[in-house]
């Protein structure tokens, strides 16, 4: 999801900066007060996120080569400025910046209160604004990727053959119908029947999600979401005042045992959920686990919304929750972002004809309508088969860098917690990654940690990597490095 909220240039003149630290000795600065201003730099950058925790005062002099004193002096200036907050007995932290929305009091008893949602714009601007060669977390597919010049030529088709009506008007409420012709074809691909008109463009699948989520959910409603899942799509759900329900995500699907718990505990109104590719393990939901969550819906009128971000990422035979249940208890939500461009926002909504006419409406409400340009532009590249030729080459190259960093990862004496698979991997490096962090920056490297994909903001030794940007060795040699002074 994107959650996928997630728009972020990608080139390298807006990247944002982590360039290795080094402190000078002949500087005219302190080094306490050099080390300050490189840790309120990230935070103010956003490379440092609300809420992380910075390393401990002897981790941080070990690294930097200073005293302990040096240290404890940068941090009381960083206490000084209020950009951090000393919490006892467990060290320094950056200060929340936000206060989360208090959400109506329940009728049935509320689960325990989770911490503050990691904050959405700064995972936004931390993980997809920084140089894709220097960022193995990385969010979307690199610059280098991209078929510029399938874009180029499909916008110029279209600006030498468009109408009078598709430059001057607004376009349709549920988005071009040509489009949404080409949708509906796609998803028989995948084994969904969805009429034109039970299809309806959004401004990336992002969009659609906070859409469904304003049109069937009420501040208080109780949400399950998988966990670990994708932080931004926390955010916003906790933001719109949702209490969130995790629910552990294996190999295979949902923990079924606890889904049916919280279920039978809780009420919740929905269930949001990435079947296929999920974010950040790479696991696809198996068809004995579709069909108990299925189940689930049914005896608890549950309705689920699947996002499908990585659909061109996958096989077409894959099992989706909407192709089984065919739209009666699930909303299916897709885009192009990911395997076109960041740049091209549209994605799109499938769901039964009651449910889409309460979608529109609230479109209609919040932003008229999508772009009739950018949706013809997707229909094009649906029409003319050139999506599914570009998403067969970037396959076929993602299944190479795959293997090399399986190899990488395996020789740098990591293990993968899932079986690698699309465009991430979930691996452990046997360390707690929310204090890796921090020393990888230092040596230029913007790794994404698996507190960023915690509800409950819990540390741990997993972390993400995109195997489209994580091929260089030098990444993870230096992740070695960082481990072993850890560890010391």
């Amino acid at each position: 999801m994107d959650t996928s909220t997630a728009n972020a240039g990608m080139s390298a003149s807006s990247s944002v900066n982590v360039a290795p630290v080094t402190l000078s000795r002949n500087a005219s600065q302190p080094l306490a007060q050099q080390l300050a201003q490189r840790f309120a730099a990230r935070i103010q950058q956003r490379l440092l996120l609300p809420g992380a925790r910075l390393p401990s005062v002897r981790d941080c002099a070990r690294h930097h080569g200073v005293s302990p004193y040096t240290v404890v002096a940068a941090y009381d200036q960083l206490l000084a400025q209020g950009l951090l907050e000393a919490r006892k007995k467990r060290g320094f932290f950056v200060r929340e910046t936000r206060t989360p929305p208090r959400a109506p009091l329940a009728i049935e008893p509320a689960p325990a209160p989770l911490p503050p949602p990691v904050d959405a714009s700064a995972l936004i601007r931390g993980m997809f604004q920084a140089d894709a060669r220097r960022s193995p977390g990385l969010g979307t597919l690199p610059a280098e990727w991209l078929d510029l010049g399938l874009l180029q030529s499909t916008l110029r088709r279209l600006a030498a053959n468009a109408d009078d009506a598709l430059l001057s008007g607004y376009g349709e409420p549920l988005g071009d119908e040509r489009l949404r012709r080409a949708l509906s074809r796609r998803l028989l691909d995948i084994a969904i029947q969805a009429a034109p008109d039970q299809i309806m463009s959004t401004v990336g699948a992002t969009h659609g999600l906070d859409l469904i989520t304003r049109a069937f959910l009420e501040p208080g409603d109780a949400v399950l979401v998988d966990d670990p899942g994708w932080a931004i799509e926390y955010a916003r759900l906790s933001q719109a005042g949702m209490r969130l329900l995790p629910v552990p995500r294996g190999a295979q699907g949902p923990d079924i045992g606890v889904m049916r718990r919280l279920i039978e505990e809780h009420r919740p109104r929905m269930y949001v959920t990435v079947s296929v590719l999920h974010n950040p393990t790479g696991a696809t939901l198996d068809l004995a686990h579709a069909h108990q969550v299925l189940q689930l819906a049914h005896e608890h009128d549950l309705l689920i919304v699947e996002d499908d971000t990585y659909a061109l990422f996958a096989p077409n035979h894959a099992p989706r929750l909407a192709a089984l249940d065919q739209l009666r208890r699930t909303i299916y939500v897709s885009g192009f972002s990911k395997m076109l461009s960041p740049a091209w926002r549209v994605g799109f909504v499938a769901a039964s004809a009651d449910r889409m006419a309460r979608l529109t409406e609230l479109k209609l409400l919040a932003s008229l309508t999508t772009s009739p340009l950018m949706d013809r532009a997707v229909a094009l590249c649906l029409e003319q088969g050139l999506l599914r030729k570009h998403a067969e080459r970037i396959a076929s190259r993602l299944a190479t860098a795959r293997q090399r960093c399986v190899r990488l990862a395996e020789d740098a004496g990591c293990r993968f917690a899932a079986t690698p698979a699309g465009l991430f991997g979930w691996v452990d490096v046997g360390v707690d990654t929310e204090r890796l962090a921090p020393a990888m920056m230092d040596q230029g490297w913007l790794i994404a940690p698996g507190i960023l994909f915690s509800p409950t903001r819990t540390p741990g030794t997993l972390m993400r990597i995109n195997f489209a940007t994580s091929q260089d060795p030098k990444f993870w040699h230096a992740l070695e490095r960082a481990r072993e002074a850890l560890r010391r």
